[in-house]
């Protein structure tokens, strides 16, 4: 099921919908557009983990956990600060968020300047269901949740590499839900539309 699928089945969709004063039709095909981007920053990162999806596992955490899906859904407008701060951890500038925003603009036929009030709405719901999916609290490090989670972005990202992979990277299969050499994965494509900041 895809990303966008779980999300609105949660009510985030529409939650963001009512607050932004659009359509549930906008929300969605602005989230199609801006969450390849999400979850390629979100790839990036645990590339850049000295202990790979554990450490993203604990950055997770530090970023507010599965908070920042509740603060989306819940009835209080949504304080996207900590969504800036994600957007701020995943893409490294504003420039790439802007950048994202134009693209996905360019994708979807919505204005740029909705796409980027979406982008960290976003980022919470996505930074937030993968911390609830592995149990991550807001300042939790996680101790053996690595492999899950590796599982967890691999299978948002397309269902990649099922856990086949023998190598001896930080959790089982990990090397090839993580792997950006052009075999097919679309996150190549994805992170080449989300600019050359995110290389």
């Amino acid at each position: 099921m895809q990303i966008t699928d779980i999300l609105a089945q949660m009510g985030g969709l529409q939650s963001m919908a009512q607050e932004l004063g659009v359509t549930e039709n906008q929300a969605a095909s602005g989230a199609a557009a801006l969450i390849p981007a999400i979850l390629g920053g979100f790839k990036k990162q645990a590339q850049a983990q000295p202990t790979g999806v554990e450490g993203l596992g604990g950055l997770l955490g530090q970023l507010g956990g599965g908070s920042l899906l509740d603060q989306v859904l819940g009835s209080q407008p949504t304080d996207v600060s900590q969504g800036n701060q994600v957007l701020g951890q995943i893409f490294g500038s504003k420039d790439v968020s802007r950048e994202v925003a134009q693209d996905a603009a360019a994708q979807s036929g919505l204005d740029p300047s909705l796409l980027k009030k979406m982008l960290p709405m976003l980022a919470m719901m996505v930074a937030g269901y993968m911390a609830k999916r592995q149990g991550v609290d807001a300042a939790a490090q996680p101790s053996s949740t690595g492999g899950g989670l590796g599982g967890l972005l691999g299978g948002l990202l397309g269902g990649l590499g099922g856990g086949s992979a023998t190598s001896g990277a930080a959790a089982p299969g990990l090397a090839s839900m993580l792997d950006m050499n052009g075999d097919g994965n679309p996150l190549d494509d994805i992170l080449r539309m989300a600019g050359k900041a995110l290389r």
